[in-house]
């Protein structure tokens, strides 16, 4: 009886150690999300970026490591450039073109999180969570595109987003839609489809000569350093 007792302890053990190690923890998969992105050289894709006040279109190029280029359709000729170094916005409704020197951490918002940089600055910045468990749910209720929804929470004040909610494919490993709520409890959405990788985007993509009838407005959002 206690040799039965002991190999009937040892068979659950076993079998609790085997289903703990089956189990993908949403870290884990946040990481294998990240594993990927550092594989791609470069991608394009299109993307709608939805806020409570707009809605805007265009397409996104991203070289590998911190290369972004954002050409909209709407607003028409708006752009969004960074070259590792300096964000440039250009808003044609006012012949207006904002330059930003930025560093650190402060070159990961937004859309830029779709990168292997911007993956490894969440998954040290926010706790990752299911948001329903690690089966593949629809991306909206009437959708049939299968997704995998993590959901983060900031783990200081400091971050921008006071949450985001990824939504990847399992099948590609490619984020689909990020969702975000800021600190100002606004909303904003970056949906990522039509993506081509490894394109062989040259780096001249992400150089920007502004419309000379332009005005120019140096750091917009902080000083240098800040």
């Amino acid at each position: 009886m206690k040799r039965l007792i002991v190999l009937f302890v040892l068979t659950v053990a076993c079998a609790a150690n085997l289903t703990a190690q089956d189990i993908l923890t949403a870290d884990r998969f946040l990481a294998s999300v990240g594993e990927r992105y550092a594989a791609i050289k470069d991608y394009e894709a299109k993307i709608s970026i939805t806020t409570s006040k707009a809605e805007m279109r265009g397409t996104i190029s991203h070289k590998s490591p911190g290369l972004l280029r954002i050409d909209f359709l709407k607003p028409e000729e708006q752009v969004i450039v960074f070259n590792g170094e300096t964000l440039t916005v250009y808003l044609p409704e006012y012949r207006a073109v904002l330059s930003q020197s930025v560093s650190g951490e402060k070159k990961a918002s937004g859309a830029s999180l779709a990168s292997a940089q911007g993956l490894s600055i969440m998954r040290r910045n926010y706790v990752a969570a299911y948001a329903s468990g690690p089966d593949p749910v629809p991306l909206d209720p009437d959708s049939a595109e299968q997704v995998i929804v993590l959901l983060l929470t900031r783990r200081s004040l400091s971050e921008g987003f006071r949450e985001l909610k990824i939504s990847v494919s399992p099948e590609t490993l490619l984020i689909r839609r990020i969702e975000g709520k800021t600190i100002a409890e606004e909303f904003v959405s970056f949906d990522f489809t039509d993506m081509k990788l490894d394109q062989g985007i040259p780096e001249m993509r992400f150089s920007y000569d502004s419309p000379a009838s332009a005005n120019l407005f140096n750091n917009f959002l902080f000083n240098k350093g800040e």
